[in-house]
């Protein structure tokens, strides 16, 4: 079906993380949560990176996390990413010339009722609504690079999958 590295992208709360884990399985590909891996690496959880160290230390230990996992051509990988990935823009080009890049998109409303009770998102503290419309504000336009677009209000893990992989399917080039 493909030959590349899969990446899902989108905002928190969109289901890349359990849309991927069943992908890979799907597929026979190996799951990478970027965030998982980052918080392995580095020893500790991500509200705890995001207090010491600050979001610019996180940030830098994802983008160099992505393009070790990009470079691996020992297995293909279903790599579910942080939603602010897209905010460097090295992180979107490795991403677009290493992988195929499927955006899962959910409306204001349904992100913020998905991430609202979740501790583990530093970037939410306080009121979560209106941080969910800034941030989602500040990052318009940052995930336009992906190859497929798949909105996840209405669809069930498998639909989202179903029309991931007729995506891939069709695309030639991956």
């Amino acid at each position: 079906m493909t030959t590349r590295h899969i990446l899902l992208i989108g905002f928190m709360g969109t289901g890349k993380s359990t849309v991927g884990e069943q992908l890979a399985r799907n597929l026979n590909y190996a799951f990478v949560d970027l965030d998982a891996e980052i918080v392995k690496q580095v020893g500790r959880t991500i509200p705890d990176i995001f207090a010491q160290d600050g979001e610019a230390f996180f940030r830098e230990q994802e983008s160099r996390i992505l393009a070790r996992l990009l470079r691996d051509r020992t297995r293909l990988l279903v790599i579910a990413t942080g939603g602010g990935v897209v905010l460097d823009e090295a992180n979107r080009k490795l991403m677009r010339e290493h992988g195929a890049v499927i955006q899962l998109t959910a409306a204001e409303e349904t992100i913020v009722q998905r991430v609202s009770q979740d501790r583990n998102r530093p970037l939410l503290q306080g009121d979560a609504a209106s941080r969910v419309r800034k941030l989602m504000l500040e990052r318009q336009g940052l995930y336009d690079f992906a190859h497929l677009i798949v909105p996840t209000d209405h669809l069930t893990v498998e639909q989202i999958n179903e029309r991931i992989e007729a995506h891939l399917v069709n695309e030639k080039a991956y």
